[in-house]
Order: structure tokens, then C-alpha cells, then sequence
């Protein structure tokens, strides 16, 4: 499957960078990770779930230092795990308790990343762990792509099925349960699909930026799209086109592959800010 990759992006982009196998790998990462991004990140800041999201990355850090910590499991299968019980966790309190939103995904996520560094620091194997923190998607192995190509199917079925369900309750979580949408089975569903994808993602992107990409693309397209339809069209687009410019950009300045990205979505935002008047009419 790579090798047809490889030959289909030689022959279609003849540059300097793509003459690296590496290179080849984080595009096609790139591909895969940026539109389930957009996609999903419409829906985190219609439903404002920005602080959610980043929870989230908290949730994955202690669950790589679980994985970590238990003989014969894989930080990446540990931090999965970890991070859908996590977000589940989070959503069902969220429903029951009559505290707020945000005060409860603070304790939680406060509490998580706390957790996560006293494991990381036992015995001092800290440095071991620190790039997930930042992030290295040039780092990207075929395997690794495999199991992102698996979790980008999962995760756009997951979509078709309750999409609907996840826009009627980010417009009216009480109309959505007056029409019998089960809003806490749904939002279970949801919020398990982000803490998958952010988990994944988080050892090439790293904790400290991973919500941005989130963000960032879905908050630039409510500047200048009208319609449910426009909304995701450009979110995605925006989110592919900083991704696959983040990372030919990273690759001459030879800086961070995921701040790159992040840095150039950041400033897609702020143009389109500045534009969303003209955009009104």
C-alpha cells in the first residue's frame, strides 16, 4: 500500500521534499488527520468544547504513563483506553452534577495531567516521555499510519451515524431529548471519538498544541461561512491546507511540524477574523 503511495507522490510532486520516505509518511498522515480535525472540531466549538478537547490531551498524557507502567502494554493502547474511560467519565458527571461545565473538566483535567507527570517522573525516566509534550510527526512509522487509516474509517462511519443527533443537541440539548435523542448516549459517542482521535495524535502533534488544531480551522470557517454545509466544507479545507502547508513549511525553516501547522491556522484565523464583515452579506 505505501510503496503505491510512494510512487503516486513522486510522480505527482517531483520536489526536493518528497524525495524523504518521511516526508511521504507525515503527508499522507497529514491527509488522514486534518480532515477528521475539521470535521470534528465544528462540532467542539458549536457545542464550546474547547476546554473539553484539551482535557482530553491531559487524559491521553496519563494514560501513555499508565501504558507505560504496566508490563506488556503499549503506551499508545494504555492511553486509548485511558482517554475514552476519561471522557466518558467527564460527560456522564457533566449531565448528573449541578456544578459547572468548566469547574468539573478543570478538577479533572488538573488531577490528570498532575497524575500523569508523577508517573512519567518515577525514577527519573521523564526526558523518556517529554515528546509527547511537543510532538514529531516526521516521526511517523507505516504501522502507525496503518492504524490511523483504521481510526480515520471508524471515526467518519461514527459521523455519518449520529451526526444529526450531535447538531440537534449543540443547537437544543431539550428539543434534541423531546424528539427522543438519547443526549447522553450521544454525547458518550462523541467525546469518545475525540479523546481517539486527540490520543492518536497526540505523540506527532504533542499535548501543548493538539487542541489548537481542533479549534482553530472550525473557529475560522464560523467567520465567513452561512450554513451547516459551508461550515464543515471550509473547516475541513482550511484544516488540510495548513496541514499539508505546516508541514512543507516545517521542512524548510526546520522547525516543529505540528506548530507549523498550528501557526499557520492561527494566522488563517485572524485573516478571516478581519474579513468576516465582507463575508456578512
Amino acid at each position: 500500500m505505501l510503496e503505491l503511495w510512494y510512487r503516486i507522490v513522486d510522480f505527482i510532486l517531483p520536489f526536493e521534499w518528497t524525495n524523504h520516505e518521511f516526508m511521504k509518511n507525515a503527508l499522507l498522515a497529514i491527509l488522514l488527520l486534518t480532515p477528521l480535525f475539521g470535521l470534528l472540531g465544528t462540532m467542539v466549538v458549536s457545542n464550546r468544547m474547547a476546554f473539553f478537547s484539551d482535557s482530553i490531551g491531559h487524559g491521553a498524557f496519563t494514560g501513555i504513563a499508565l501504558g507505560a507502567l504496566l508490563a506488556g502494554i503499549q503506551p499508545i493502547w494504555g492511553a486509548i483506553l485511558f482517554s475514552i474511560l476519561f471522557a466518558i467519565t467527564i460527560t456522564v458527571i457533566k449531565n448528573k452534577s449541578r456544578a459547572s461545565t468548566d469547574t468539573i473538566i478543570g478538577v479533572f483535567s488538573s488531577t490528570a495531567v498532575a497524575v500523569g507527570l508523577v508517573i512519567m517522573s518515577l525514577g527519573g525516566n521523564f526526558n523518556k516521555y517529554s515528546s509527547y509534550l511537543v510532538g514529531d510527526l516526521l516521526s511517523i512509522a507505516p504501522f502507525e499510519i496503518m492504524m490511523l487509516f483504521i481510526a480515520f474509517i471508524v471515526i467518519i462511519i461514527l459521523w455519518l451515524l449520529i451526526f444529526n443527533r450531535v447538531l440537534l443537541i449543540s443547537i437544543n440539548q431539550s428539543l434534541a431529548a423531546s424528539r427522543g435523542v438519547n443526549t447522553l448516549l450521544v454525547e458518550i459517542l462523541f467525546t469518545a471519538a475525540i479523546a481517539i482521535i486527540v490520543t492518536i495524535t497526540i505523540q506527532w502533534v504533542g499535548l501543548l498544541i493538539i487542541n489548537s488544531l481542533l479549534v482553530l480551522p472550525a473557529a475560522a470557517s464560523r467567520n465567513v461561512t452561512h450554513n451547516v454545509r459551508q461550515y464543515h466544507a471550509v473547516s475541513v479545507g482550511i484544516s488540510l491546507f495548513a496541514g499539508i502547508t505546516g508541514l512543507i513549511t516545517s521542512y524548510y525553516w526546520n522547525t516543529a511540524t505540528g506548530a507549523t501547522i498550528v501557526l499557520i491556522a492561527a494566522v488563517i484565523f485572524f485573516v478571516l477574523f478581519l474579513l468576516r464583515k465582507k463575508f456578512a452579506n
